[in-house]
């Protein structure tokens, strides 16, 4: 059969099936008399009014029907087969009123209820539920019909988005739980008021009911659309009235998850017009205005038609996100961009150097690697600069091997000297970190030699090496220097020095490179190191080289709160913790390169003791 095709499909036949037997080999129609038949058929139209006039919920929209109160109502009032009648009532008026709807999607959503109901009847009977009377005394029924009508209707509609891959199954019971238990609390309060309403009047208090619920899904809809129109004012940018720049940042941050989590690519541009400041002085800020809200509106049109997301990010910056996006697909449509822009004629652009209005741009692509979206930011603005020092109105991918940070102009020896000056504030106060640093940097030194590192790779790695415990000049001399093991709460303060390095080394813009060493050289391959936990490759490679190494040194040598280890005891070490705190590709190389150092040591000391003999 066409329809088993999927598993969506042969989920949809199966429930749908199951669905209708239910009803059925249930479903009776009882004696009703003219005055059962009025109220059966004014629930149905109740129904199919509150299924048009949800109550809207910020901030996301989701909606509140109505519908499921008045089926636990009809339910708790006048049992199973009245109920599944004014469902197959609702059902048919309804399918005939929307008959653009797919006509399994009825039938799907026909039996999905009948389920939903029949299973709630059973729940509320077997747990001492007494039809047509209100039990004060025992809520517990209420409660467990409750509980079994809206698991079922979780599982049942759940089953199917997850099926059709559309959702992720954590994702999905994590989305629902937070935005609906409120919402289906207040279902069943509302249903137990229904019941009160109608036990003595029972069209008056269905149409209360249905009237109340009119004017609450006006009144929400009302707050909703404020809402709406406050938060897009506080999302967007006056000017050009593109997204402004922290609405830009929380949506990356969700988009960079998002791609992390499906190993979609996404790529990230940054770009900047080309001599605006020379604009503005020629004709004024006003003109410039004008430029930036004629620039901004061609952007819009052109991501808009990519599906991709374009803000400002300042200035005459902006930024676009775009999901499912890798950075070559990325550059030719940024590439495309800077062409058409270069060919749309602006008042004022023929006095600009090229004649016309022309952006660099940078594109960086998120990686498994990529820590945080300051450093995915980082990258594309650096290629973003790259471009403009390159002679601008291009645009420059940041592909991991060109010098763009730590610029040109900042050779190795100046960081060098620079970063040292820093260390030495160690030696006033913990000359067992300022000796550590140096150690580790040689040994990144050496290792960055066998290593098939860039040459900017090398001198991130080894300038971070040299920095990576400067956030330890932020704790205590005493929890430094404590003889003996750390108790848990100033253990708690010596991890602190991550997030304190980052924070130090953060105000050095030339530096911003070296924050991922700073902060991650003790997050572990396993996922169980700090400060964020994060896990094999999602761990930059040269925070997992520097883990290494930093270990290594700290094994070796002496330090207030643990014993020192051999060579050898440290080497097997390293071999133990091998895919769990290292990343097992750096273990070998790393343990060949200190063996190698260290006979070569010993044969230096042998050959001293021979001379002084």
């Amino acid at each position: 059969m066409q329809i088993l095709k999927t598993p969506e499909k042969t989920y949809l036949f199966l429930i749908s099936s199951l669905g209708f037997l239910s009803f059925t080999f249930l479903m009776s129609i009882p004696q009703y008399s003219q005055r059962d038949w009025i109220i059966i058929f004014a629930v149905s139209i109740a129904i199919l009014l509150l299924n048009y006039y949800t109550v809207l919920i910020p901030p996301k929209g989701n909606s509140l029907s109505m519908d499921s109160s008045i089926y636990l109502a009809s339910l708790f009032l006048y049992g199973l087969h009245f109920t599944l009648l004014v469902l197959v009532i609702h059902t048919i008026i309804f399918a005939a009123f929307q008959r653009k709807i797919a006509w399994w999607k009825h039938v799907f959503n026909f039996s999905v209820y009948s389920l939903m109901i029949i299973c709630a009847y059973y729940a509320f009977i077997f747990t001492s539920g007494s039809i047509g009377t209100i039990q004060i005394d025992n809520t517990l029924p209420y409660l467990i019909c409750f509980f079994t009508y809206f698991t079922l209707n979780l599982l049942l509609v759940g089953l199917y988005f997850i099926l059709a891959a559309t959702e992720n199954i954590i994702n999905y019971f994590k989305e629902i739980i937070k935005e609906t238990i409120a919402p289906y609390v207040s279902t069943l309060v509302l249903s137990l008021v229904l019941v009160i309403l109608m036990k003595n009047e029972e069209l008056f208090g269905l149409f209360l009911f249905t009237c109340i619920s009119f004017l609450l899904s006006l009144a929400f809809k009302q707050h909703f659309n404020l809402f709406k129109e406050v938060a897009e004012k506080a999302n967007k940018d006056f000017l050009t009235g593109l997204n402004n720049h922290s609405y830009f940042k929380e949506i990356l941050e969700k988009k960079v998850t998002a791609a992390k989590e499906s190993d979609q690519p996404l790529s990230l541009v940054i770009l900047d017009i080309d001599d605006f400041k020379k604009f503005n002085d020629l004709y004024g800020h006003i003109e410039g205005d004008h430029l930036l809200q004629e620039f901004g509106a061609l952007l819009k049109t052109e991501c808009d038609a990519a599906n991709y997301f374009v803000a400002r990010y300042g200035g005459e910056e902006f930024s676009i996100i775009m999901p499912n996006t890798n950075r070559h697909t990325a550059y030719s449509f940024m590439n495309e961009l800077r062409k058409k822009v270069n060919d749309t004629y602006y008042k004022g652009v023929e006095r600009l150097p090229y004649g016309c209005l022309s952006f660099s741009s940078g594109i960086a692509q998120c990686e498994k690697e990529t820590y945080s979206i300051s450093e995915l930011l980082s990258k594309a603005d650096q290629a973003m600069y790259a471009a403009k020092n390159q002679g601008k109105n291009l645009v420059q991918i940041y592909n991991g091997h060109t010098e763009y940070s730590l610029q040109p102009s900042h050779s190795l020896e100046n960081a060098l000297e620079e970063l040292e000056f820093q260390l030495k504030i160690f030696l006033s106060k913990d000359v067992y970190t300022y000796r550590h640093s140096k150690r580790v940097y040689q040994y990144a030194v050496d290792f960055s030699r066998i290593l098939n590192l860039s040459d900017h790779e090398r001198k991130t790695l080894t300038l971070g090496a040299i920095i990576h415990d400067i956030g330890k000049i932020e704790i205590p001399r005493d929890i430094l220097n404590k003889k003996g093991k750390l108790d848990p709460h100033e253990w708690e303060i010596m991890k602190m020095h991550v997030t304190w390095g980052k924070d130090i080394v953060s105000t050095n813009k030339k530096l911003e490179d070296l924050i991922p060493l700073v902060e991650l050289h003790h997050e572990r391959f396993d996922g169980k190191g700090y400060p964020y936990g994060l896990a094999g490759k999602s761990i930059p490679k040269l925070a997992r080289i520097l883990c290494v190494i930093d270990s290594f040194d700290a094994m070796t040598t002496e330090r207030p709160y643990q014993k020192t280890k051999t060579f050898q005891e440290a080497i097997l070490e390293l071999r133990n913790c091998s895919g769990k705190q290292f990343d097992p590709q750096f273990i070998e190389p790393f343990i060949a390169m200190v063996t190698q150092l260290n006979s070569t040591v010993c044969e230096v000391e042998q050959e001293h003791v021979a001379v002084n003999s």
